[in-house]
């Protein structure tokens, strides 16, 4: 009779854990062997245990660093430091994304007023709509304020006396013909 793929599959099974039985008693034999040998200690644990016991006799920890130590920050604090950078530029994001909202909420109040000022008919619209735009204008300092001054007074002296020399040269002229 034929067996089902379930059959082999079970089979198939059966056999891999007889296998590994047999291996796993081998492999126990070795990691007892290598257990029973002695095991050195790495470098790392031996050069802590060197400046511990150079702390215990009285040196500074400083002087008992080794050449080859890493220098800086170690890959948690990086990692530590980088995660703070985020939340902060995070933080200034959604500060910013807040104050656009702010500013926008208010630029639509003031155009809801604007509209209502709108409403308003004839004169008193007029007249309130010249006062809002007022309160837009950027009005000069004392000192901007002089110096334009002066440059349209001197504007209007160079001016008038070019139309008067051209007055007095046309007239010369003109009784000159008749």
């Amino acid at each position: 009779m034929a067996k089902t793929r379930a059959q082999r599959k079970a089979e198939r099974r059966a056999r891999e854990v007889e296998e590994q039985k047999r291996s796993g008693s081998e492999r126990r034999a070795e990691s007892r062997a290598q257990h029973d040998s002695q095991v050195g200690k790495s470098g790392d644990v031996a050069e802590i245990e060197a400046i511990e016991a150079g702390i215990a006799a009285g040196a500074d920890e400083a002087d008992l660093e080794v050449p080859d130590a890493p220098k800086g920050p170690s890959r948690s604090e990086r990692r530590a430091e980088s995660k703070a950078a985020k939340q902060v530029e995070r933080k200034q994001r959604d500060d910013q994304k807040r104050r656009e909202r702010d500013q926008l909420a208010r630029q639509q109040k003031k155009a809801a007023a604007e509209r209502q000022t709108g409403a308003r008919g004839g004169v008193i619209g007029f007249l309130l709509s010249c006062w809002a735009e007022l309160k837009k204008v950027q009005w000069p300092d004392r000192e901007t304020l002089v110096q334009a001054t002066v440059v349209t007074i001197i504007f209007v002296a160079v001016a008038a006396a070019y139309l008067g020399a051209l007055d007095a040269l046309f007239s010369w002229l003109i009784k000159q013909i008749l």
